[in-house]
């Protein structure tokens, strides 16, 4: 199969979801947005800059909605740590995908990009998701687990994607963890609706229903990955001595 145009192209752009209620951890985040609560001393979300940093990011796109303002108090220079950070403001909050399909313009066509949820902490090996990228050839590569819950995601034999939330009947040999560390290619984009409010999993389940295999995977069972959830999984987490600061 073809590679999709600039599957080869290194990956410098980074896609942080940061434009959550956060209701789960309500009412901690009446007044703050959830990656934005602080975490051993700083905010959840410069974990995950320093982890794509330090796989080669140059430049993170960051989407907004609740308490927005709370971003420019915390980031006023617009970077972290020499890496600039670009807010794209959503005034109706628009999901993953519509989340992606606002930041169109700001990739370069053959850009691919890396989207990463704001609100995990992880340091699994993104080297290994990049490498898995370029490899396969496809629009979309997922970067998973095959410990945590829920693993509603389904390889076949062949170690593609063949399944997401049972909606396609089709369970495959394995059920994995979606970590919400991803890469796709900007013609994705291309797929999803301008200005409307969207999640990007039913596009990748309308991928594998056209073309079974559209959809790439690769389990990294290595590092560690936490989805911070829950008030008792925030309160553990900033009890952890192992966390860098």
């Amino acid at each position: 199969m073809k590679k999709p145009a600039g599957s080869e192209k290194p990956i410098k752009t980074a896609f942080i979801l940061g434009a959550g209620l956060g209701t789960r951890l309500m009412p901690l985040t009446r007044d703050c947005p959830k990656p934005l609560l602080p975490l051993r001393g700083r905010p959840i979300i410069t974990y995950a800059m320093d982890h794509l940093r330090q796989a080669g990011i140059e430049r993170f796109i960051v989407n907004t909605h609740h308490c927005a303002e709370v971003y420019e108090q915390v980031f006023p220079g617009h970077a972290w740590r020499g890496v600039p950070i670009l807010f794209r403001h959503e005034p109706d909050l628009l999901d993953t995908g519509g989340g992606l399909k606002n930041i169109e313009s700001l990739i370069d066509d053959g850009e691919p990009l890396m989207v990463y949820n704001g609100d995990i902490l992880t340091d699994i090996p993104l080297a290994e998701l990049m490498d898995h990228h370029s490899r396969a050839g496809k629009e979309a590569t997922l970067a998973l687990r095959t410990q945590g819950q829920p693993r509603n995601v389904n390889l076949d034999a062949r170690g593609a994607i063949c399944d997401f939330r049972q909606v396609l009947g089709n369970p495959g040999v394995e059920a994995c963890l979606f970590t919400g560390v991803y890469i796709i290619e900007k013609t994705l984009l291309k797929r999803l609706k301008p200005g409307a409010k969207q999640d990007i999993i039913p596009l990748f389940i309308d991928m594998i229903r056209e073309a079974p295999g559209a959809v790439a995977g690769v389990v990294i069972d290595a590092g560690q990955w936490n989805d911070i959830g829950t008030p008792e999984i925030y309160e553990a987490l900033n009890n952890e001595e192992t966390l860098s600061r």
